[in-house]
């Protein structure tokens, strides 16, 4: 067995107890998730992994430190955020019953592995900051920092004819605190 995400265990297999530690980078083929943001073909992962020789197999626990990029949910903006994901997962020993992972010739494979977990801690709507205004559902125009000054809604044309009592209510509350204050 060969390639990027696989470690030999040779030397813990059926020593439980034992333990070796790795730390490693790969660069990726190709990108991993399908959203909106995602990591792209030759970015780096950098990899800590823990095996630990366990009576049911190798307990593999670790950490991804990668960055992901595409576009922010609101306002459509290149983004690019680092994430840390923590795994952890039982390869067991091949024998009867049969496992998602397993220990293959005294390798794991971590590949599918590290790459569930990275995937799902992709964001589902990524935005650029938290209070992100988003786009002007008119112009289509990025909406900047707040000016001060409330934003009208629409009015539907069916209720516009109410639009014309709040007015007058609002002129006639207006002039009565006039008259108060003179």
């Amino acid at each position: 067995m060969n390639g990027p995400f696989v470690l030999p265990a040779r030397d813990i297999v059926r020593k439980p107890g034992e333990m070796r530690e790795h730390e490693f980078s790969v660069t990726l083929k190709d990108a991993w998730g399908e959203g909106i943001v995602s990591y792209e073909a030759g970015s780096e992962l950098d990899l800590d992994v823990r095996l630990e020789s366990v009576h049911e197999g190798i307990l593999v626990s670790g950490t991804v430190d990668a960055e992901y990029s595409g576009v922010c949910g609101r306002c459509l903006i290149d983004i690019a955020r680092p994430v840390e994901v923590e795994f952890q997962e039982l390869f067991a020993y091949p024998g009867e019953e049969e496992t998602d992972f397993e220990v293959q010739d005294d390798h794991v494979d971590l590949e599918t592995l590290v790459r569930d977990a990275a995937v799902l801690s992709l964001p589902f709507q990524p935005v650029c900051q938290p209070d992100c205004p988003g786009l002007d559902p008119e112009t289509g125009e990025r909406l900047t920092a707040s000016t001060g000054k409330e934003q009208v809604a629409p009015i539907d044309p069916r209720w516009s004819a109410l639009q014309q009592i709040t007015d007058q209510d609002g002129e006639a509350h207006s002039r009565a605190a006039e008259k108060e204050e003179s």
